[in-house]
């Protein structure tokens, strides 16, 4: 903090439009259809819509007079109001429009990250329209902090010096999420290597075969029947956000009696409890050993699994690519996709020995809390970057209003 201060100790600011302040550029005349057309992997030159919509195509593609390749913010302006900057050639539909700075004294990606923290006063502009939108004029019109408008020098050693600052919180935050989807997907890899068996060396058997297991449906109960205290229950809903590979207490209750009017269903230690219906079909057929000593009543759109196999063996398994892409195609899809315990039944489970799924189970077990260290420690080191983050910038960033305006 102490070098901050001294960074933009007695600065003065002289506020500027952005209009007499940087140039505006136009965009290109496309359509998202041609976007989606023209679009290649790796191609050199990235094309801007609204939202998150982009395309890569050849330079040839477009005309080069609609061609930036300059540093510039880049205005969505309709549907999802915010700023972007990019480095790299680019274009953009017709209805954005871009900024870039022809001051050498004045640095493009400090003005980005002034809009950035200003992205609010734009969106309030926006929602006065049916459909969120701003136009030239407003961004135009907006006034810039301009620091030490009397040393040129100085301003843009400040400028840089924010912009530094600021890029660095971007990096780190940047390198802990591409950590823990690292972290993620090696997990993945050898979890999906320990289930794979060759088939002459293991036996593999459908997953409803007699000698194997059953599927059970669990009977239906409503939130609204979820109490903080009696009989342990899994909602269908819980299993994406709440339970592992395996749980031994639940979130929520049920009281006693709705378990004995509806008669529902209750998995038993050693159960695997698996969701059978999902937003996506990514989500279904993900199982949870059940490892509590009490029973826990199953929503009606989960299946609890009975077996001799080792439960966590089973719910180690269904996490698996091999167990989604034979399940896949028996699921139902629509707005709420689902499957049925014929479906899930048909999946093909190896069935290496008792003392190869508990050594199997005793690797993943460690990659599991490994993996579930990672992924709750990460996600509150990143978030406590980025609080970092919005910090600085505000003070970076917060420059006096009766500062002489330009």
């Amino acid at each position: 903090m102490s070098y901050l201060d001294k960074l933009l100790e007695c600065v003065k600011v002289e506020w500027r439009k952005i209009g007499d302040s940087l140039t505006r550029t136009k965009g290109t005349k496309i359509t998202a259809g041609k976007m989606k057309e023209l679009h290649k992997e790796k191609a050199p030159l990235k094309i801007f819509a609204g939202g998150k919509t982009i395309a890569f195509v050849n330079f040839d593609d477009i005309p080069e007079k609609d061609i930036n390749r300059e540093p510039s913010i880049i205005v969505k302006s309709r549907g999802v109001i915010e700023f972007e900057y990019y480095d790299k050639p680019f274009s953009h539909k017709n209805e954005m429009w871009s900024y870039r700075s022809e001051n050498k004294c004045l640095d493009i990606k400090f003005v980005y990250y002034f809009l950035k923290i200003n992205e609010v006063h734009f969106q309030n502009l926006a929602s006065r329209m049916q459909m969120p939108q701003i136009s030239i004029p407003d961004t135009e019109r907006f006034k810039i902090p301009i620091p030490c408008p009397d040393n040129p020098e100085k301003s843009f050693k400040i400028q840089k010096e924010i912009v530094r600052i600021l890029d660095t919180f971007t990096e780190l935050t940047t390198e802990l999420t591409t950590e823990l989807t690292t972290r993620k997907k090696q997990y993945q890899y050898y979890r999906e290597q320990l289930l794979t068996f060759d088939e002459k060396e293991v036996k593999h058997l459908p997953m409803d075969d007699e000698n194997v297991g059953k599927f059970i449906r669990g009977k239906r109960f409503v939130k609204t029947d979820m109490i903080s205290e009696g009989v342990p229950c899994i909602h269908y809903g819980e299993m994406y956000t709440y339970y592992g590979t395996w749980a031994d207490k639940t979130k929520a209750f049920v009281s006693k009696e709705l378990v004995e009017r509806k008669k529902l269903r209750c998995a038993e230690k050693g159960d695997v409890v698996i969701v059978a219906a999902g937003e996506t079909i990514e989500e279904i057929g993900q199982g949870t050993a059940w490892l509590g000593e009490e029973g826990a009543v199953i929503h009606d759109a989960c299946f609890y699994y009975k077996s001799n196999l080792n439960p966590k063996y089973v719910a180690y398994f269904t996490r698996t690519r091999q167990f989604h892409d034979q399940i896949k195609k028996h699921i139902r899809t629509g707005k709420i996709s689902a499957i049925n315990s014929k479906g899930l039944g048909k999946a093909l489970i190896p069935i290496p020995s008792p003392e190869e799924q508990d050594r199997i189970v005793s690797i993943l077990d460690k990659f599991d809390v490994l993996t579930t260290s990672i992924s709750e420690g990460l996600p509150k080191e990143i978030k406590l970057r980025e609080k970092q983050y919005e910090y600085y910038r505000s003070k970076l960033l917060t420059f006096p209003k009766d500062a002489v305006e330009a």
